[in-house]
This record gives C-alpha cells, sequence and structure tokens, in this order.
C-alpha cells in the first residue's frame, strides 16, 4: 500500500508540472511509473517467450513486456504481490472501470501461482497473492483492484492501466496526425536511430542480417506484431494486412523502400516496442500516466530470452546483478544508489548530483549498462571513457570493462584511509578495477609492478566475464554471457571437483591450461610449486599468522591494531575483496602483499639494494641474487632495472608480441605492453627522453629533481627518493610533453 501511495503521489506531481511547462521538458523529466516490485502492488508481470516455453503454459498465450499501457488485443498478467511471509486467506479482485463501450471483463490468467513473480531479486520479499488476466478491448483507462485477505488487516491495492493502439516513432521533427514520438522526443529519437535497435528489420529483409531470419521473426523486429485476431491496434501485421503486403521471398537490397511507407513506419525496433502503445499518451496531451518507463529485465526479455539464439535474459538470471543487495538503498542511501541500484547508476552516469539519484532499488538489469537511447558506445553501452578511481588514478585502458570499473572500485584512499582504524575495515568489498590497473592498495613507497593483463587483453572484465560458450557446455547460460561468472560450480557448491572454468581467453596467452590456478613458481615459499591461486592464499595465510590474533589464520581488524598492522591488514583484504586470488594482476598482488609481510616483520622489500624489488627479481629470474640489475638478460639494450622501472619483461626482447622491441618503443613512447600500440599502428613520431645514471653511496638517499630553467629555483622532485646502494643507479624519463627541462640529482643524507 505505501508503494502504491508514493508512486501516485509522483505521477501527480509530474502530471501538474506538464500543465505549467512545455511538453518536451516535462517528458524529459518523468521518471517510471512503473518497476520498483517491492512492497505490496498489483503488478503486470513480464512473461517471455522462453518462460512460456519453460512453464509448458497453453497454445495461444501471449509474451509481455509487463508494461502498463498496451495495445488492444494484448494480454495484462496481473498479479497482486504481498510481502514475504504474509498469510493469505483469499485474494478478491474487481474491475473498478473501464471506457464506455467495452466489454473487457477479469478472467482466470493462464498463470499458475506456482510461478514467481518476475525479477529474482523481487522474489527474495515478494510472492504472489492472486492473478488474474485482464484484456483491454478499447482504448482508454482500466482501474483494476484486488483485496487481499489476511490474517490480520486486508491489503487494499488499485491500479490504473491503458489500452491503446500504435502510432510510430515518426521521421524526427514531422507534424503527423496523430502525433508520432519523434516530435516531442526529439533528441531522444535521434539517439535511438543511431542504434541497431532502429534498423533491426531493414537490414533483416534487405540481406545484411542473418541468413535463417523469417517472417515469424517479425514478432521482435517490428512494432506491435501481433497475429492474434484481438489484436487490432495499428501494429506492423495490422498494416501490412492492410496495404496488403506480402514478406518477399528472398531478402535482398530494396526491400524495405519497395514497402508502403506507413508499414514502414511500423518497421524496426521502436520507441513503443520498449515504452508501449503510445496513442491514449498522446490524446491525452502527453500524460506521463499513459506511457510505461520501464527499467524491468522483462522489458528487454520479450524478445531476448528464447533459447537457442536469444539467451541473454536467461544468462542475467543466472547473475549476482539479478539479486543485488537491497541493504544499501532507500532513504538517506543516495551515496550508495550510484552502484547499488540500478537506477542510481543511471541517474549517476546521466550525471545528476548524489543528492538527485533516485534511491529505488531496482537490480543491476539491461537498462543500468546500455542505453537504449544511445548508439555512441559498442553495444549502446552506457559509459566506457575513462574512470577516476578514489585515490585520483586515472585510467584509460580496459575497452569496454571500463564500464564495470565505474564500480568495481575501491571506495577508499587507501594510503590516507589506512592511517586510523574504522568500522567495517577495508577497501569496500569490490575493488577489482582497482586491482587490475594496480593502484590504490598500499604500496609502502615502491612501484610495484603490474601485470600485462590490463593492456594486453582488450576489453578487460568483458573478456574473460562475458566468454561466449557452446550449447553443448554443461555451462551454457549458467557462466559467461551476462551471468558474469568465470565458471559454473557443476551445481555442487562444495565440491569444486566438477567445477567448469572458463579459460579459453586465457588460453590465448597462457596455452592449453584447465584451470585458472594454475603453476607458475614457488611464490608462497613453502618449497613447493602450487597454482597460483593457491600460491597466492599461501602468502595470505603467511600475512594472516602475522596479524592478531597472531598465529591465527585469519584477519580481524580491531582498534588495537597498530599502524603497520592497519596497513598491512588493508592489503590482505584487498586481495580477499578482489576474489581473483592473483588473476587479474599477479605482480601486484605479490607485491603488496610481501610488502605487508616486510613491513610488519621488519625486513626489507629490496633485501640485496640493487633498486628492484625482490618480488619481481624472483618473478622473473627465479631469486633475488641471479642478476645485479646493471646486466641485459634478453639483449634488448634495456637493463634489467630499467626494465624494471618501465614495466616490461626483462626476459623477451619484445614483451607484448607487436614485432618491435621495447627499446623501439621506448624510444618511440608507445606502450611496452600493449601489443596494439605500437611505432606503427599506434604513433610513429620519436619523442624526446632523458636517461640519467649517478652513482650513489650505500645509507644515502637522493632525489632527482626537474625545472624548466636553470634560474635557480622551480625544481621539482620526480619520484619518490632513492636509496643508495653503493653502485650505479640508471633511471629514464620521458621528457615528450616538454619542449626543454634540466634534471639533477641531489643527496638527501
Amino acid at each position: 500500500m505505501k508503494t502504491n501511495q508514493i508512486l501516485t503521489t509522483r505521477v501527480s506531481n509530474l502530471n501538474h508540472l506538464m500543465k505549467v511547462a512545455i511538453l518536451g521538458v516535462v517528458l524529459a523529466i518523468c521518471m517510471p511509473a512503473t518497476a520498483f516490485a517491492e512492497g505490496s502492488q498489483i503488478a503486470a508481470r513480464p512473461l517471455s517467450p522462453q518462460e512460456i516455453k519453460d512453464h509448458n503454459l497453453p497454445a495461444g498465450v501471449q509474451k509481455s513486456g509487463g508494461l502498463h499501457n498496451i495495445g488492444i488485443g494484448e494480454p495484462f498478467y496481473l498479479e497482486a504481490q504481498v510481502p514475504a511471509g504474509t498469510t493469505v486467506v483469499t485474494t478478491e479482485w474487481s474491475l473498478e472501470s473501464k471506457p464506455a463501450d467495452s466489454a473487457a471483463e477479469l478472467s482466470e490468467s493462464p498463470l499458475p501461482l506456482t510461478i514467481p513473480v518476475y525479477n529474482p531479486g523481487d522474489r527474495e520479499v515478494n510472492f504472489v497473492a492472486g492473478r488474474k488476466l485482464l484484456v483491454p478491448d478499447i482504448v482508454g483507462k482500466y482501474q483494476v483492484k484486488a483485496v487481499v485477505k489476511t490474517d490480520g488487516e486486508d491489503i487494499v491495492l488499485t491500479r490504473d492501466l491503458y489500452g491503446a493502439t500504435y502510432i510510430g516513432a515518426g521521421d524526427g521533427f514531422v507534424f503527423s496526425d496523430p502525433l508520432r514520438c519523434s516530435v516531442c522526443h526529439t533528441e531522444k529519437y535521434n539517439g535511438w536511430k543511431e542504434t541497431r535497435h532502429a534498423d533491426a528489420f531493414t537490414n533483416h529483409i534487405e540481406g545484411r542480417g542473418s541468413n535463417h531470419y523469417g517472417e515469424h521473426c517479425n514478432a521482435c523486429h517490428t512494432l506491435g506484431y501481433n497475429t492474434a485476431p484481438e489484436a487490432d491496434n495499428g501494429g506492423f501485421d495490422d498494416i501490412a494486412k492492410l496495404v496488403e503486403w506480402a514478406f518477399p521471398e528472398t531478402l535482398e537490397p530494396g526491400n524495405f523502400d519497395a514497402m508502403p511507407k506507413d508499414l514502414q513506419h511500423k518497421a524496426n525496433i521502436q520507441c513503443e516496442s520498449c515504452h508501449g502503445a503510445g496513442s491514449a499518451h498522446v490524446a491525452a496531451g502527453g500524460n506521463p500516466e499513459m506511457i510505461t518507463m520501464s527499467t524491468s529485465s522483462g522489458d528487454c526479455a520479450q524478445c531476448h530470452d528464447s533459447a537457442p539464439y536469444h539467451v541473454i535474459n536467461k544468462q542475467w538470471n543466472s547473475s549476482n546483478h539479478a539479486v543485488a543487495t537491497r541493504y544499501p538503498t532507500g532513504e538517506g542511501r543516495s551515496s550508495c544508489v550510484g552502484c547499488h541500484s540500478g537506477v542510481g547508476f543511471i541517474d549517476r552516469t546521466d550525471g545528476l548530483p548524489q543528492n538527485e539519484r533516485r534511491t529505488e532499488w531496482e537490480a543491476i538489469v539491461c537498462a543500468t549498462c546500455h542505453d537504449p537511447h544511445a548508439g555512441d558506445n559498442p553495444h549502446q553501452l552506457r559509459k566506457v571513457d575513462s574512470v577516476t578511481f578514489v585515490n585520483g588514478h586515472t585510467e584509460t585502458q580496459g575497452g569496454n570493462g571500463l564500464l564495470c570499473m565505474n564500480c568495481h572500485m575501491s571506495r577508499r584512499d587507501a594510503e590516507t584511509y589506512v592511517t586510523e582504524y574504522h568500522g567495517h575495515y577495508g577497501p569496500h568489498y569490490g575493488p577489482q578495477g582497482d586491482m587490475l590497473a594496480g593502484t590504490n592498495a598500499i604500496e609502502y613507497g615502491q612501484r610495484i609492478p603490474s601485470s600485462a593483463h590490463l593492456a594486453a587483453v582488450k576489453d578487460s572484465c568483458v573478456t574473460c566475464h562475458m566468454q561466449d560458450t557452446s550449447r553443448d557446455n554443461p555451462a551454457h547460460t549458467l557462466a559467461g554471457g551476462h551471468t558474469f561468472k568465470p565458471s559454473w560450480n557443476g551445481g555442487t557448491p562444495e565440491d569444486h571437483s566438477d567445477d567448469i572454468p572458463l579459460v579459453e581467453a586465457c588460453s590465448n596467452c597462457h596455452g592449453g591450461i584447465e584451470s585458472f590456478d594454475f603453476p607458475r613458481q614457488d611464490f608462497d615459499g613453502d618449497g613447493v610449486i602450487a597454482g597460483v591461486q593457491t600460491e597466492v592464499k599461501g602468502l595470505m595465510s603467511k600475512l594472516a599468522l602475522l596479524l592478531p590474533p597472531y598465529g591465527v589464520d585469519e584477519v580481524s581488524v580491531t582498534a588495537d591494531y597498530t599502524p603497520a598492522e592497519l596497513r598491512a591488514a588493508y592489503n590482505y583484504l584487498f586481495v580477499e575483496d578482489d576474489g581473483s586470488f592473483g588473476v587479474h594482476n599477479l605482480s601486484y598482488t605479490l607485491g603488496i602483499l610481501r610488502g605487508a609481510i616486510a613491513d610488519v616483520s621488519g625486513t626489507s622489500l629490496d633485501s640485496d639494494g640493487d633498486g628492484i624489488l625482490d618480488e619481481w627479481e624472483v618473478e622473473h629470474f627465479g631469486s633475488i641474487v641471479a642478476k645485479s640489475g646493471d646486466g641485459d638478460a634478453d639483449m634488448d639494450g634495456l637493463s634489467d632495472r630499467l626494465e624494471y622501472q618501465v614495466g616490461s619483461n626483462p626476459n623477451l626482447a619484445d614483451s607484448d608480441g607487436d614485432g618491435f622491441g621495447d627499446l623501439a618503443e621506448l624510444h618511440a613512447g608507445t606502450d611496452i605492453q600493449n601489443a596494439e600500440d605500437n611505432p606503427v599502428t599506434g604513433r610513429s613520431e620519436i619523442h624526446h627522453a632523458v636517461e640519467y645514471v649517478f652513482y650513489t653511496e650505500a645509507g644515502k638517499s637522493y632525489q632527482v629533481q626537474v625545472a624548466d630553467s636553470l634560474n635557480g629555483t622551480g625544481w621539482v622532485d620526480v619520484g619518490e627518493p632513492i636509496e643508495g646502494n653503493g653502485d650505479v643507479i640508471q633511471h629514464f624519463a620521458s621528457t615528450r610533453e616538454e619542449a626543454q627541462q634540466y634534471f639533477r640529482v641531489i643527496e638527501l643524507q
């Protein structure tokens, strides 16, 4: 009841705004009048083609997007939803009002009560107390009422629904009778025109789509296609019958242009395919009550949930996104909803300030990540530009995976956060983006190297977590794709022997591996070379034993932790919350764990003082004494120490395998770890650079500085102080952005 009252008030306020502002402005700010199925309500349930098959529903049952305005002759699958735990005695339905001359009545729903509410996340809080079917037969408003009798107070619910006809998107700002969508929503229309929805039918009918496209495909690729006799609502099939158009025998260029103009207006996937039939909305002057702005995945499931070819919604139903936690949503949670609510993320990416974002709960649904009205980005993704982490690091690499990093990041600036104890201590659960980028853990003043995954894997998160699976793979629709899961547990979460990992993406670089936990080196120093994830967990155990409660293989941070222990615990939790145990960024994982162990145990990160971290030497050379740093293991012209500093592989003259040596890429200014960025495909200019070498004494510290002139002032530190080791230290710095600079080295002590 409370939810319905809130929604009613909100719609009423928007209707008032419409009367005092121009139509285009009002429509631009209208918020969903449906969607958030938390609490008691009458819902129009979505029903996908796949569900019709899975539940063995009777012949003739039609799909539905769960909208509250639909074409006449189409079904409303109504359900009274009440909170879980409610004792329902009976549910009584009535049709309170309907248009004059309408013969429509409520009837039994073809959906039995055993079918749950649509959205997986809603099933945790709601269940169905009763169902009915309503098929509008006249354009206008229908009001339904449900009285749910319980062992306590009755729950009285009402819902306004609308029958309408389809009008079409139109041709931009061109007036017609009736007005079409593009006249008032020109900006949205122009964005939609750039999407694949806008020409989905056109491309197929002209032979540019799949070779198995047939007339039955029109049900999703055109507007209002419904061949049921009662569904005479101006949809594509109705106009085709009126103009006597027949599906062409041959799919070839010219087919679309040969169609009558009126039929072209109902072709392709249009505004009303998702927002519902719009004639009543237009006739009422753009009244927002009479159009649906839904973010429910059920709207998309009308077409994207029909195996074997369309399994996106089936995959999503198996994802954690579908059941995103509700705790960080609701009133007072505006700082959380930018990631924890699907609509909050939409508001965030639209640039709304934090206090203006919607705080209602909605799962991380299709429209959260994909913008139906924009085709600027691949796959209509909302945002694939650079991501700035909380510590200020801006990441530009990662391709389509940059979208994921907007939420899968720590909400802490590690270096400032660890200076004092906090309740719920740690990086806020999801620092996968920070880990992949190799940033925002405690680095102890050192340059902690990173693995090449971010540069080498074009679309980062997407490449590995959204792999395709063949239909004969037992993990099909349970891992990869829109499940976002890199593996399936075989149906036995406690037994990992039957897990199915999706390692195909890894095999491109790592060969024919069968597990993410494949052996590399003895990183934890126990004398056994196990899988990388096992080795990382071994290092975590070593660190845990050094933290309170001492000698116990667990970390439980309290206010009694020392500053060093707080730093170390943060790195432990950073790795634990990342959850990949080295897969996302093995080098960075090893570096921050070893740094933490060294800090709390009072040892050094560079035991031999050669200017290279021990863990990097062990990873690449097998021990910390095998090389001095001055040698050149791969004979590519870069010293081993310089390879460490610039992030290249000291054992490969061409670290990224693009055919250009590391030295050539260093001089050209291209990315040594990214095969797609090289002197030919990337940049071909020769940039300015400086290499400086200086002698040091053990026990003394040195600082490199830079200035734009030699007037005695303006010297700025370059990097952190450098500890002397009694040997030559070599450094390289790019000066491509400056016409002229001066460098010097000063002794600090």
